[in-house]
């Protein structure tokens, strides 16, 4: 306890540089993406849809997750990005393309990988968000190989594994970063059969979890400067997105990590103890809100964390790391409870704009994320309803 309260002290130091510093370059990593529509918070974004339906039957689900991915690629689809924001709307529709069978969602991705040249995002080669978009190459590099799609890549991660660390500052120093990098580099050593990045994302995925993994609670603070904050109640502060990142960014590594890999149990392990106080913490209409522990303040559902938990939750059944019984009803309602933030035209609403902890939001805001999310929770629950006996087709 000694050796985790210094280093979490040591790190809390600098927090404030890097805080400032990751806004700066928050600024120019968004700065290409400034005519893109990423999402916006309309005042009065019309009905809700009355063609939606929650049923937990593959039809209703797929019904769901079309129109919402219809209304989001008519928004992109001429407008490339690859931050951290489009990469995770990017592997949403990957996944929603296979599941519905519709080869453009496809389309927009692959156009983007070969606008920007298979290149990852700015703005600093030490950034974890730059680095979420290495996942989007890699699936489709899988479909169609090409050594040309991953030698920028590769160049520039062979740099990062000649950079030391510094004791001092994680080089992942946000709990958001367990999504937007890990993935990358298992995604990168299956492809190329170099453990040298399992060895690299295993060190700096551990030194992160020392710093922002709550034992008690079994969830991640998002970052150094909450170590000692707590709400106007008492509790600590876990951001809802923030897991929901990890929770996906568990899962995405999962899906990497080979299965005889001697850091798999870890991983396993820390997925079924999110998912365990998660499933606690669910709200009565199937959805979480944006501080996990404070629904009196932040009485709004949350739909991006929400729907990374439902995905998270729904492979987890998939892949039977999860118990049917518990976490069955535990998907459904959340499945439930996202359909229910769709909107007449698609548009997926109370999604909680770009941050760094929890807010208040109006209901109609929408964001890309929110429905690369959403998009990778159907093609799970999807896959369930198909799979489970109990399940109505």
């Amino acid at each position: 306890m000694a050796q985790r309260k210094f280093w979490r002290t040591s790190v809390s130091f600098c927090f404030l540089a890097c805080s400032l510093a990751d806004t700066s370059l928050h600024a120019q990593s968004t700065h290409e993406e400034a005519k893109v529509v990423s999402g916006d918070s309309p005042t009065n974004p019309g009905p809700y849809a009355t063609d939606v339906s929650p049923a937990l039957t593959p039809v209703a689900v797929k019904a769901a997750m079309r129109k919402v991915g219809d209304w989001q690629v008519a928004r992109v689809a001429d407008t490339p990005g690859r931050s951290e924001w489009f990469g995770a709307l990017y592997l949403g529709l990957l996944s929603a393309a296979t599941t519905l069978h519709e080869p453009r969602y496809r389309d927009v991705v692959l156009n983007a990988a070969e606008h920007f040249n298979w290149e990852l995002g700015p703005p600093k080669k030490t950034s974890a968000d730059s680095q979420t978009i290495g996942q989007v190459y890699l699936q489709l590099n899988e479909l169609k190989p090409d050594p040309h799609h991953l030698e920028s890549m590769r160049a520039q991660f062979e740099e990062l594994l000649q950079t030391p660390d510094d004791p001092a500052k994680p080089v992942w120093w946000y709990c958001d970063a367990l999504f937007m990098a890990p993935p990358t580099w298992a995604g990168l050593a299956a492809q190329t059969h170099d453990p040298r990045y399992l060895t690299y994302l295993n060190r700096e995925w551990q030194a992160t979890d020392r710093l922002l993994w709550d034992p008690k609670d079994h969830l991640f603070i998002r970052d150094a400067s909450y170590l000692d904050k707590r709400d106007k109640n008492g509790n600590k502060i876990f951001w809802s997105r923030g897991n929901g990142w990890d929770m996906a960014g568990l899962v995405d590594l999962l899906q990497q990590i080979p299965e005889k890999d001697p850091h798999r149990a870890f991983y396993t392990k820390r997925f079924q103890q999110m998912s365990a106080s998660l499933a606690r913490l669910q709200g009565k209409d199937g959805l979480w809100r944006s501080s996990l522990l404070d629904a009196a303040d932040y009485p709004a559902p949350e739909v991006s964390g929400s729907a990374f938990y439902t995905y998270a939750m729904a492979w987890g059944l998939n892949h039977k790391l999860l118990k049917a019984n518990v976490y069955g009803p535990v998907v459904e309602r959340g499945w439930a409870g996202l359909t229910r933030q769709i909107y007449a035209d698609g548009r997926l609403g109370n999604v909680q704009p770009g941050g760094s902890g929890p807010a208040v939001y109006p209901p109609g805001s929408s964001w890309i994320f929110g429905t690369g999310a959403f998009l990778l929770a159907g093609s799970e629950v999807a896959e369930w309803t198909e799979r489970s006996p109990s399940a109505k087709k």
